[in-house]
Parts: C-alpha cells; sequence; structure tokens
C-alpha cells in the first residue's frame, strides 16, 4: 500500500507539474480540484457497489450450497433403502428365467416364421436368377443374388450370434443354399467375360460392360461393409470379400498380356520381329485410344483407368520385350527393337499420340527397357556388326587380291591414275553402318564409329600382308602377276583414297563440338600400306637395277657408255609408271627411285672392285662419273623431279676426290667433302681413296686423323646419303695357317 501510494503521489506530482508549467495556468486550479474531487467520488461510488454485488453473490452461492448438500444426505438415504429392498427380493427375480428363456424361444419362432416365406422361395429364386444370366440380364440377377445372400447371412449372423453355428448347424444351411455358389460363380464368370471383351463391347453393347461395372461396385460395397461390421467382433460370411475390383483389373491385365504378349515372334514361325513391334504399336495405340474416349465414361472416376490401363501395357511390354531379348537376335532385329524403344514407342506415334494426350503421361511411365538393358543391347548390336562388317571386309580382300592377278590393268581416274573399287566398298560398308547406328543414339554411334575405325585399322593391316604375299607370288612365278607395278599403284592411290574417306567418316562420327580427328594407330597402319607398296615397287626396280649396278665400276664401263644407257632405260621404265600414283607418293616414288639410284651407284663404287692404276684411269672414271651424274640427272629431270631435289651431285663431289691429281690436297679437299656430307665416315672416305691406288698410308692416316679431329654433327632434317651404304669389312693383311688357326 505504501509503494502504492508513493507511486500514486510521483504520478500525480508530475501530472501536476506538466499541466501548471507556467503561472498563468494556476488561475484554472480551482476546477481542476473540483473536477478530480468529483472524479474521487465517481470511483468510491463504483468501488462500493462492485464490493455489494460480490457479497450478495458470494452469500446466494452459500445458499445453494447447503441446499445441495441436504438433497445428496437424502438420495444416500433412499439408495440404501433401495438396495435392501433388492437383496430381499433375489429369490422372486431367480423365478423369472423361465420366462426370459420362453420369451426368447418366442422372438427365435417368430423370426424363423417371418423367414420361412423367403426360405421356401430360395429355390425359385435361384431358378430366376439363372435364367436372367443366360437372357443377360445381369442387374436382375444380381439383383436376385443378394436377396438370396442377405437371407443366408441373417441366418449365419442370428446361428453366430446365439452361439449355435457348429459345423453341422453351417453344413446344412449351406446344403439349402448350394445353388448360391454355382450362381455366384455363373455370374461372376459373365462378368469377366465382358470385362475380357471391354473393348470389343465398347462399340458393339456398352451397356453390358456398364452393368458389368454397377455389379462389382455393389459388391465392393458390401464388402465394404462386412467389413467394417465384422470388426466390432462380428460375424463374417463365407466368401466374403470377394474383391472384385482386384479382380477385374487381373482379368483385365491378363487379357493384356494373352492379346499381345503371349507370343514371341520367331522366324520359324513366319513373324519377324520388326513387324510384331509395328503390330504392337497400332493395336495399342487404338485400344488405349478407346480406353480414354469410351472405357473412362464406363468406369468410376476413382478407377483411373486411363492411367491403370497405361500402366499394364507399359509392365506387360516390358515384360515380353525381355522375353524376345532372351532369344539370340540377328543385328537387324537389334536395331529394329532399339529403334522402337527409344524412338517409337515414346513419340507421337504411340505413347505421346495427340489423341491420347493430356491424359497418358509417357513421363510418369518411365523407359521400357532400363539403360544397362539398352546399353547391354548396343554393345550386343556392335559385336555383331563387327562381326558382319569383318566377313565383309575379308571377303572385299580376297576379291582384290584375286583381281591383282588379272592381265588387264586396273581402272584409271580422271588423272589417270590407277584405282580398284576396294575403298568404295570398303568405305560403303562402314559409312552405312555409321548411319543406322545414328538413327537410335549418339551413344551407339559413338560405339559403332569406334568399331569401324577399329575393324579399318585390321583391314589395313590386312592389306599389308596381302601386298607382301602378293609380291611373293610375282617373285615366285612373275607371269601369274603380269601387272604387278599397276596393282601396287592401285593399292597406294586406294590407302589414299580410304585416308580421305576415313578423314569424312571420323567428321561425321563425331559431334560438332569434337575435333575431327583420324586416330594415331589409323594413321599409322594407312601409312604402313602406302609405304609398304611404295617398297614393294622401288624393291622391284632395285632387282632390275642390281645386275646392271654390279658391273660397276669397272674397265668396260669405262669404255662402254652402253652399260649406264641400260640403266636409264630400266629406271625409265619402272619410274614413268610412278606419274600413274596420285600426289604426294608420286612425287615421293620418284624422289626415293633416285635416291636409290644414287646410293646403288656410290656403293658400287665402295665396292672396290675396280682399283686405278694411273693418273689417265683416275681422270677416265672421273669423266665417266661426270657423265653418268649429268645423264641421270637429265633422266630424273626429265621425268619431273626438280634438279635442287637431287641426290646424284654426290656423285660428281665423289669424282672429285678421285680425280684429284695431287694425292697430298686430299687433306685439303677431304675436309670440305666431310662438311658438305656430314653423315660419311671414315670407311667410306677409306675406301674412296684406295680406289684412287696412289694414296700412300702417311696420306690416308693423315686425312682420317683430320676427320677425327673435326667431328661433324648431323643438322635438323639433314637427308641421309652415306648412312644408309654399307662399306664392306676390310681384308685382314695376314691371317695365321689354318692349322694353327685351329
Amino acid at each position: 500500500m505504501e509503494k502504492a501510494e508513493k507511486l500514486a503521489r510521483g504520478t500525480a506530482l508530475k501530472w501536476a507539474s506538466g499541466i501548471f508549467y507556467r503561472p498563468e495556468q494556476l488561475e484554472g486550479l480551482g476546477l481542476y480540484r473540483i473536477r478530480e474531487l468529483q472524479r474521487n467520488s465517481s470511483i468510491q461510488s463504483r468501488i462500493k457497489s462492485t464490493v455489494q454485488s460480490y457479497l450478495e453473490g458470494m452469500n446466494t452461492g452459500l445458499g445453494q450450497l447447503h441446499s445441495a448438500l441436504a438433497e445428496v444426505h437424502h438420495m444416500q438415504q433412499a439408495l440404501k433403502s433401495v438396495q435392501q429392498e433388492l437383496a430381499s427380493s433375489t429369490d422372486s427375480f431367480q423365478k423369472l428365467q423361465p420366462l426370459r428363456e420362453v420369451a426368447l424361444e418366442h422372438a427365435q419362432l417368430g423370426s424363423v416364421v417371418r423367414t420361412l416365406p423367403r426360405l421356401f422361395s430360395v429355390h425359385e429364386l435361384l431358378s430366376e436368377s439363372f435364367n436372367l444370366l443366360q437372357h443377360r440380364h445381369l442387374l436382375e440377377a444380381h439383383g436376385r443374388l443378394m436377396e438370396l445372400e442377405s437371407l443366408r447371412d441373417s441366418i449365419l449372423s442370428q446361428l453366430h450370434d446365439h452361439n449355435l453355428l457348429s459345423p453341422s448347424y453351417l453344413a446344412s444351411v449351406e446344403s439349402y443354399f448350394g445353388g448360391l455358389q454355382k450362381l455366384n460363380e455363373a455370374l461372376a464368370q459373365h462378368l469377366w467375360n465382358i470385362v475380357a471383351h471391354g473393348m470389343q463391347l465398347m462399340f458393339e453393347d456398352p451397356s453390358l460392360f456398364v452393368s458389368a461395372m454397377r455389379i462389382i461396385e455393389r459388391e465392393e460395397g458390401i464388402d465394404a461393409a462386412l467389413l467394417r461390421r465384422s470388426q466390432a467382433p462380428g460375424f463374417l460370411p463365407p466368401g466374403r470379400p470377394k474383391g472384385w475390383r482386384q479382380k477385374f483389373f487381373q482379368v483385365i491385365r491378363d487379357t493384356v498380356v494373352a492379346t499381345h504378349f503371349q507370343t514371341i515372334p520367331s522366324e520359324a514361325q513366319g513373324r519377324s520381329i520388326p513387324k510384331h513391334l509395328s503390330s504392337l504399336q497400332s493395336t495399342i495405340l487404338a485400344e488405349l485410344c478407346i480406353v480414354k474416349d469410351l472405357m473412362a465414361q464406363c468406369c468410376p472416376p476413382h478407377y483411373n483407368i486411363i492411367s491403370t490401363l497405361t500402366d499394364m501395357y507399359h509392365q506387360g511390354l516390358t515384360h515380353h520385350l525381355h522375353q524376345i531379348l532372351a532369344q539370340d537376335l540377328d543385328k537387324q532385329e537389334i536395331f529394329a527393337v532399339l529403334q522402337w524403344v527409344l524412338h517409337v514407342y515414346p513419340s507421337a506415334e504411340m505413347m505421346a499420340h495427340p489423341s491420347l494426350l493430356p491424359e497418358v503421361d509417357i513421363s510418369s511411365l518411365g523407359p521400357v527397357l532400363a539403360a544397362d538393358t539398352v546399353d547391354y543391347l548396343e554393345e550386343t548390336y556392335v559385336i555383331k556388326v563387327q562381326a558382319s562388317i569383318s566377313e565383309w571386309m575379308q571377303k572385299t580382300l580376297e576379291m582384290e587380291f584375286n583381281e591383282w592377278f588379272s592381265e588387264t590393268e586396273p581402272e584409271s581416274d580422271y588423272q589417270g591414275c590407277f584405282q580398284t573399287t576396294l575403298p568404295i566398298i570398303a568405305m560403303k560398308m562402314l559409312d552405312e553402318n555409321i548411319r543406322v547406328a545414328a538413327l537410335i543414339s549418339d551413344t551407339l554411334l559413338q560405339k559403332v564409329h569406334s568399331m569401324a575405325l577399329a575393324e579399318l585399322e585390321t583391314f589395313l593391316g590386312s592389306l599389308t600382308e596381302a601386298l607382301v604375299e602378293f609380291d611373293r607370288e610375282h617373285q615366285r612365278e612373275p607371269a601369274s602377276s603380269k601387272r604387278h607395278a599397276s596393282y601396287l599403284l592401285s593399292a597406294i592411290n586406294n590407302c589414299l583414297a580410304l585416308s580421305a574417306s576415313v578423314s569424312t567418316l571420323c567428321t561425321e562420327g563425331l559431334s560438332a563440338s569434337e575435333p575431327s580427328k583420324m586416330p594415331p594407330s589409323l594413321n599409322a597402319a594407312l601409312e604402313k600400306a602406302q609405304k609398304k607398296a611404295c617398297r614393294l615397287l622401288l624393291d622391284a626396280m632395285l632387282e632390275d637395277l642390281q645386275p646392271l649396278f654390279a658391273q660397276l665400276p669397272s674397265r668396260q664401263w669405262l669404255s662402254n657408255p652402253q652399260m649406264m644407257r641400260n640403266i636409264c632405260e630400266v629406271i625409265n621404265t619402272h619410274v614413268k609408271g610412278f606419274c600413274r600414283a596420285r600426289r604426294p607418293f608420286s612425287k615421293y616414288l620418284l624422289s626415293d627411285s633416285e635416291h636409290l639410284v644414287m646410293s646403288q651407284y656410290v656403293k658400287a663404287l665402295l665396292q672396290k672392285k675396280m682399283v686405278c692404276r694411273n693418273t689417265e684411269e683416275r681422270n677416265q672414271m672421273g669423266r665417266q662419273m661426270l657423265q653418268d651424274a649429268s645423264q641421270l640427272k637429265e633422266l630424273f629431270c626429265s621425268l619431273g623431279l626438280e634438279e635442287s631435289d637431287q641426290s646424284l651431285k654426290v656423285i660428281a663431289d665423289l669424282q672429285e676426290l678421285i680425280s684429284l691429281k695431287d694425292p697430298t690436297m686430299l687433306e685439303l679437299v677431304v675436309p670440305g667433302f666431310v662438311t658438305k656430307y656430314p653423315d660419311v665416315s671414315d670407311d667410306h672416305i677409306s675406301m674412296i681413296l684406295e680406289v684412287r691406288g696412289d694414296v700412300s698410308k702417311e696420306i690416308r692416316n693423315n686425312v682420317l686423323e683430320i676427320m677425327v679431329q673435326n667431328p661433324q654433327a648431323l643438322p635438323e632434317n639433314h637427308q641421309p646419303i652415306f648412312s644408309n651404304i654399307l662399306v664392306p669389312a676390310p681384308e685382314l693383311p695376314y691371317c695365321l695357317g689354318k692349322p694353327k688357326c685351329a
């Protein structure tokens, strides 16, 4: 109270200081005092009235409590007296038990009497029901069935409630109602027959299907009511619940499977998988349209008949496809399945058809085949295509190999270059398979593309082996392959055509984001086949030149210019045909031919078959070497090889070493020669010095010592001259006798 009073005083002081802040405001002090007195008086009056009302309510409540307590005491007394009277009347109640039993028996007999007319009509109702079923009056027949089931269930329920439902009583009731089960089965058979032929009935007589649906829904309602009653606990009649709604969907599912997915197509039956899938496409689409446009109007909305049947078709189709895939399918059949599953089934031609939208949502069904199954099919398809391509390539190569032994030349293109149909046949096979794979998916495209390049690489390896075998047969029997060089040139051109086609194939096989790049291994296989054909051509020319070069150098060669003319004729005969190869290999063959001739010429000089006996012979040899170099240079220039690209000038440089008059000058000339040809070895120089025939041992040692003291490093991109020219091993100055060596 003190705290409240202090708080009130503080509040009043704060209020007064705010009101009477200026002196002129004190004039209204009297008015404020009168108003506050009136306000206090009003508050006190209301407080007194509230307290008075509260006290009066308390007084009234206390009075009511006293009266209630008195009434409670009175009721206790009355209950005690009643309890005493009931205890004294127990014997009298026991005497009423026979009366209770009689009343119960009377009630039961009354129920039986009321039921008797219905019991007597059971057989008549059964007969009428069967007659109605025969005339397809399903709703009337089902009404009779419900009436009979209600009567039977009522009897069984009463027996159950009075604990009289013994096995004997149950058998008696079921025996009397024995025809009821047959009627139920007959009606169910009619219903499931109607459901199984629902698609056909949608056009012929949809009222039958509607009647069947109404009966199924009636039975579902009865099942639900009996199940709720049996949980009390109560009695559940035999044969309940029937579960006809679940049976309805099961019948449809079995019908769908039996109609569309029971038979697996096979060639033995005259049915191909593509035709079978096309038939499934048309029939499933047509039936789903019937479901959407007609059957959905005949079924309750909560059946979701469109989505349910769509899912049934989807699941059945998935299982059916797995059964088909369990067979050993060829590549065309696998392609048909992949193309149908990935492109036809989810397209507007089938499940996304405008007639089915928006009720059928293909995205909610998922893929008809799992991703791993599709991947397995693609791998199997690639394996089978690979086997087919490999067999085709082998046959193509065999045909090409047999053609090489033909007496006629291969065909020529517009530039006059030899060619055969090998690149066209091979690349057409690969291109067709890659284009077919592109119709399925990008992953299959990549797999087939990689496989095709690998098979082409294997084919090029076989082509290289075939070229070697062809050359071996030619060496064994030249008459059997009269066009040996022509077909080797056509093989080179074929490899160039394959290389160009592979570049296009790589571009088509890769996505736009990836660069078109030939695999290194394939490029190496192409180069190997091309170089092998070039090598065989050069070997053939070398085989004809070796007997002629074996006669160089000799004194007959110094006096007979016909020997070099013979060499030029052989070179011209071989090299003139090299122009039938496409660039750059025509230039490559021409350049290698020139290099081959140069190396064979230098190699013949280094064999030391002729040693000059005097200055005249050295001069004569130098003049002949210059004449030969000039003659060979003119020949290759006439064949199209520029003088700057030739290596025959080494012959002229060698003749300077041989025709040099003063041997002591070799110590100055040889270092210049070595600088010009850094790959020349001391063995090469020694052989050249021995061919001169006038170089002393001291001069030779000085020259070789100068070479050792001034080693030459090979520059980059140096074209070897002497590296590939072997020098014969030097002869030993002496040897011990054979008996001592032994």
